[in-house]
């Protein structure tokens, strides 16, 4: 059963949705809001690097080894986001997991569409490989749209030739920018923080016309053959539980060691709630055994 954290939680986003907005660049806006108002980490060390022309942050942990990285793309739709709103997330990382985290402020839509953003996560890998890492020691993530980016790099790495990451990790993945999913329509009455309409809006900043079944764009259509291992967590209460399910399930039939675990109950990227809610630290735990798991 869930915490009574999680009710609490919930509630609060029935009652109003803390990303206010009728167009996009306003929602951006609020959520940037947010951001501002939450207190910056103590107990980490931020850096600001030039990631192959892409803005980022090292966010390493007190005690966080250095010869192992977590590449970690911010979640928003392509439209929000930035490495100041993920800095709670990305410390949490970088803490239960002890090894960096590069928080990528890649190019948003609609000033960028796809595949601006794309373009960013390959050179913000291709940066992390230059410092001399390598890449059985890196990892990919993210959230939400992120976690959609962070599988579209790893086919891109891989179509690229480039040495391929130790594995990935997806937190509420979205990978499927054309909305096939069954639970859109079975999750809607349980959801109390993503929308049909607002993805819709995302999306279709983000694709710039271009066809939302394109496997660089929604990785649920791509080919995984030779990817490394995954993990992917979503909840039960989720319009997005299908985008991640469906993922692994690909991912299996291709012959990649790919897991998925639905969490339930739980809400849209309920990670970012670890502060208060118990179930949240402990799939950010998960993860970083996951990581400690591959990378050695």
């Amino acid at each position: 059963m869930a915490s009574e954290a999680l009710k609490t939680i919930v509630a609060g986003l029935q009652a109003a949705n803390p990303i206010q907005g009728e167009t996009v660049l306003e929602m951006r806006a609020s959520m940037e809001a947010l951001a501002a108002a939450a207190p910056l980490p103590e107990d980490v060390a931020l850096e600001e690097v030039d990631a192959g022309g892409v803005p980022a942050e090292w966010t390493t942990a007190a005690g966080a080894r250095v010869d192992r990285a977590l590449i970690y793309f911010h979640g928003g739709g392509y439209c929000m986001g930035s490495i100041a709103s993920h800095r709670g997330l990305t410390a949490n990382l970088s803490r239960s997991a002890g090894l960096r985290v590069l928080n990528v402020g890649y190019r948003l839509a609609p000033e960028h569409p796809y595949p601006a953003a794309l373009e960013d996560a390959v050179a913000a890998y291709r940066f992390a490989l230059d410092q001399g890492l390598a890449g059985a020691h890196i990892a990919l993530a993210g959230d939400s749209a992120g976690g959609g980016l962070a599988l579209a790099a790893l086919i891109a790495i891989r179509d690229q030739g480039l040495p391929l990451p130790g594995a990935a990790a997806g937190l509420s993945p979205w990978t499927d920018l054309a909305a096939t999913g069954d639970s859109i329509q079975t999750k809607a009455q349980l959801d109390p923080f993503v929308e049909q309409e607002s993805l819709g809006k995302m999306a279709a900043a983000y694709l710039g016309g271009a066809n939302p079944k394109q496997p660089l764009a929604s990785p649920l259509y791509a080919d995984f053959q030779g990817l490394p291992p995954l993990l992917l967590q979503v909840g039960s209460a989720e319009i997005l539980m299908d985008d991640a399910v469906r993922v692994a399930d690909r991912a299996r039939a291709a012959g990649v060691d790919a897991e998925c675990r639905v969490w339930e109950e739980m809400i849209h990227v309920w990670h970012a709630f670890a502060p208060i809610l118990p179930e949240a630290q402990q799939a950010v735990e998960e993860i970083a055994d996951f990581l400690t798991k591959q990378l050695g």
